[in-house]
């Protein structure tokens, strides 16, 4: 949540990709909602604009031209990975929360539904 307000800040529109379940699949990632039920909780956010789907690492570019992308944000644990897009926009790296992990809560959901 601290992310996406803090996002939030550097624009009036925030949008917010999300990777699809076929994305996660082809990532090697499992995520614990399905794509629908993680937009909708997104939709909800007060910050968050518009979700739109992420089913490649090759559609970034295409995103940023598509929706008029000023500045494009993420948390830093990616620094550098999207430096590619400074062509495009502005690209800002934002440090995460301190003491929030999202393999953390995995974790914690592992040992909660295991114990």
């Amino acid at each position: 949540m601290n992310i996406l307000r803090r996002a939030k800040e550097y624009g009036d529109y925030l949008i917010v990709a999300i990777s699809t379940d076929e994305f996660n699949a082809i990532k090697g990632k499992k995520a614990y909602y399905s794509y629908e039920q993680r937009k909708a909780i997104l939709e909800a956010v007060r910050y968050v604009d518009k979700v739109i789907p992420e089913s490649s690492w090759d559609q970034k570019i295409d995103d940023v031209k598509r929706y008029g992308v000023d500045v494009f944000v993420m948390g830093d644990d990616w620094q550098g990975k999207f430096d590619f897009l400074k062509e495009y926009c502005e690209v800002i790296y934002l440090p995460r929360t301190v003491g929030i992990s999202t393999t953390k809560i995995k974790e914690d959901l592992n040992q909660t539904n295991n114990g």
